[in-house]
């Protein structure tokens, strides 16, 4: 072999190296999830592997999502506001005719984005998908279409989690998966994931671990809710101050912060009927909750066992706050009958079953705000985050400083070493909105966002400094809080602060005119 050959093998040598040294990345998110519904944020819930990944990282206390599944998961992997990845209100099922005439609402990714596994892939990264994508229906938007190398999960939204429902797509690669007995959706999930670590062993991974718990239809499995039965008989008016007191002594929130009132419409828990009832659906949500914590447990447990651990960075975040809807009508339109007339006989949480654990409990799930899921109040849009990353994070730590759920894909690449396009694939890129969060996870100051902002079928709302203004769909006019005050949203002071609220009503109508809120 002559010199330049070896020179040249030499070099690929090194090159070979300083790419299976670069870090491994794994983001979680949970589906549904409230902020207060795990252990280090304040619950009741078990959940020793998500606190024992908090105890050792980074926990964030002012995260914020984008309000719901379908604009938060956009917005995640592709570092944009929803709107301008296509997708500020939900996915669409139907065929879609005309893929070149892209609108901020077409429901599907748009390709003037591009994802986390499209950029990280370019840089050397294997890339790995297991859980729930929503937001594609079609195979041009499926996620090997998208980035991925390997894919197993659920392309549509809600699903029983023991077998699939009329028009509910799922895959493993491009193929149709078909469910084999003794099913149960978290475990699969965790199953594949753990799968692919084991693939992943001489080049660094991206993989996003996108699971449907705790989403409604509650399902576990008949020994996770057992530990929990008879629990929640304190009912919600007790452990909703329970969770808040567990918060400030957690120092989660400023020692004046306040508990928001219990949701008007909710009835004292002393006042309630079928107190067993909701006991059971407490329970099994509960349930859900820890199955997955279990699962994440087992993908840890295999980055100690493969020697990656000290070299991946893990978040873990929820796509939107706890979710108060109620199932009474779609439970018969996607179960159809006699599944239907099964549902109504079988308790909660039980193969069979299709129950959701409404706004009473929901209004637990978001101690200490208010609202739930599709609303911008903090209910809906704040996420618990928590990082963990061994090599950087040397000493555990808490920040209030604020973050959105679009930071995930340029924290993704700078840690990764790799940059963000102007074009891909012959198409304009639309330039990354979300700013990276090393600068945090470092133990450093990171300079803000001039503000953020949300939309989502007219729940609105823009936040500068510790200034937040918000704007309901049912209430339909602007408040104004001072979050740094209030965090709970409890003293609207649009009255007394008419300055404030043309200042960032103007910063919203701008925000909201440039990205498309109001497109088709």
């Amino acid at each position: 072999m002559n010199i330049r050959a070896l020179i040249t093998c030499f070099i690929l040598g090194l090159s070979q190296v300083a790419l299976a040294q670069k870090p491994n990345i794994i983001v979680i998110m949970a589906d549904d999830l409230g902020y207060s519904d795990i252990g280090c944020y304040g619950s009741e819930i078990k959940t020793p592997n998500l606190d024992a990944l908090a105890r050792n990282g980074v926990k964030f206390t002012q995260f914020y999502n984008a309000a719901r599944c379908c604009p938060s998961r956009a917005s995640l992997l592709t570092g944009v506001y929803p709107h301008q990845a296509g997708m500020g209100k939900m996915v669409v099922t139907s065929d879609i005719t005309n893929r070149d005439a892209e609108t901020p609402n077409q429901g599907w990714l748009s390709r003037n984005t591009v994802t986390i596994a499209e950029v990280l892939k370019q840089a050397g990264y294997q890339t790995y998908m297991s859980g729930k994508w929503h937001v594609g229906e079609q195979r041009p938007d499926w996620p090997m279409q998208r980035g991925f190398d390997k894919y197993f999960g659920l392309i549509s939204g809600a699903n029983s989690y023991y077998r699939l429902l009329p028009r509910r797509l799922m895959l493993e690669d491009n193929q149709p998966y078909t469910i084999p007995d003794n099913f149960y959706m978290t475990d699969a999930i965790s199953a594949k994931a753990v799968e692919y670590l084991d693939e992943a062993r001489n080049n660094p991974f991206f993989m996003y671990v996108a699971y449907t718990a705790p989403h409604w239809p509650l399902h576990a499995p008949d020994e996770e809710i057992a530990p929990y039965k008879g629990k929640y008989m304190k009912g919600w008016d007790h452990l909703r101050q329970e969770r808040f007191q567990k918060q400030q002594k957690m120092g989660l929130l400023p020692v004046t912060q306040k508990l928001s009132d219990r949701d008007a419409t909710i009835s004292a828990w002393e006042n309630a009927p079928d107190k067993e009832d909701w006991d059971q659906k407490m329970a099994a949500y509960a349930a859900m909750v820890t199955r997955m914590d279990k699962g994440i447990g087992q993908i840890v447990a295999k980055l100690k066992a493969n020697g990656q651990l000290e070299n991946t960075l893990i978040m873990f975040l929820s796509d939107n706050g706890a979710c108060s809807e109620e199932l009474v009508n779609r439970a018969q339109r996607d179960l159809g009958d006699p599944a239907y007339e099964i549902s109504l006989k079988t308790p909660s949480g039980a193969k069979g079953s299709y129950d959701a654990y409404g706004k009473e409990w929901a209004n637990l799930g978001n101690v200490p705000f208010r609202q739930y899921k599709s609303f911008t109040h903090e209910g809906g849009i704040s996420t618990p985050l928590i990082v963990h990353y061994p090599k950087m994070v040397k000493k555990a730590f808490q920040t209030d400083q604020v973050g959105h759920i679009m930071d995930i894909m340029p924290t993704c690449l700078e840690l990764a070493g790799a940059t963000y396009p102007k074009e891909y694939n012959d198409r304009s890129i639309k330039p990354v909105e979300g700013k990276s969060l090393l600068p945090i996870i470092r133990g450093t100051t990171r300079k803000n966002h001039d503000y953020i902002a949300w939309e989502h079928f007219d729940s609105r709302a823009v936040r500068k400094d510790q200034w937040k203004l918000v704007w309901s769909r049912e209430n339909k006019k602007w408040e104004l809080y001072d979050l740094l005050k209030d965090r709970s949203e409890m003293k609207d002071l649009s009255s007394t602060h008419t300055g404030k609220v043309k200042e960032l009503s103007q910063i919203y109508q701008n925000w909201s005119d440039r990205v498309g809120v109001n497109g088709n």
